[in-house]
């Protein structure tokens, strides 16, 4: 590309993002600009570099095949005051413990999601949901054909995660092992000695949700 090419198609990408205000596979950018994909992904690339070099107040966002302009994290607080938006509660340690589950087993069923945890998820995969942290992706062929669940580019987005790929590796439980999170968002093994007791509640800890707005 010669200098003044890549600056158009700079400035065509950024106008592409932000009349969008949604997540651009980039497949639809090469399409837009007639570019090959590698030519996209150096472009997007630059401008996500930039973005954060210069500390502007936007960021450009990965998510798999695609790609988001969003406010700066660090200037959220400012961003909910100008539109007067109620910042989300922090998710609670059940939350975080189902969506565990589901993003390491995606996709999976509730049921599996109980047997794994020894209670009833039934009240916190309704409030993943709400929250979009966790989509419906078909049903298991199984008598009663029971949903499947799967985490969504919001999840990905919430956690600053590029892809699935960027989880970090899972500690083998055993068949038996049950999972929890402490509340630092980290794994903790039950030989531990921490152990689930309970049902599910709305009572919020932990992890917070996105920043960007």
């Amino acid at each position: 590309m010669e200098r003044m090419e890549m600056k158009e198609i700079e400035s065509a990408v950024e106008s592409i993002l932000f009349a969008s205000g949604e997540p651009v596979h980039i497949d639809r950018i090469c399409v837009a600009l007639d570019i090959d994909r590698p030519a996209a992904e150096q472009v997007l690339r630059r401008l996500m570099d930039h973005y954060a070099y210069e500390r502007r107040g936007i960021r450009l966002l990965q998510l798999e095949d695609t790609w988001q302009m969003c406010s700066a994290p660090d200037y959220g607080d400012a961003v909910r005051r100008a539109f007067e938006i109620r910042k989300s509660a922090k998710l609670s340690q059940p939350a975080l413990e189902v969506l565990t589950i589901i993003a390491y087993y995606q996709p999976t069923t509730r049921a599996y999601v109980d047997q794994i945890r020894g209670v009833d998820s039934s009240y916190t995969v309704g409030l993943l949901l709400d929250r979009k942290l966790i989509e419906e992706c078909g049903r298991l062929q199984v008598p009663g054909r029971p949903h499947l669940y799967r985490t969504t580019k919001q999840f990905l987005r919430a956690f600053h995660l590029t892809s699935l790929e960027d989880l970090p590796e899972m500690p083998d439980l055993g068949e038996e092992g049950q999972m929890r999170l402490n509340e630092n968002g980290e794994i903790v093994d039950p030989a531990e000695g921490v152990e689930i007791t309970g049902a599910d509640s709305p009572e919020t800890a932990a992890f917070p949700p996105p920043e960007e707005d």
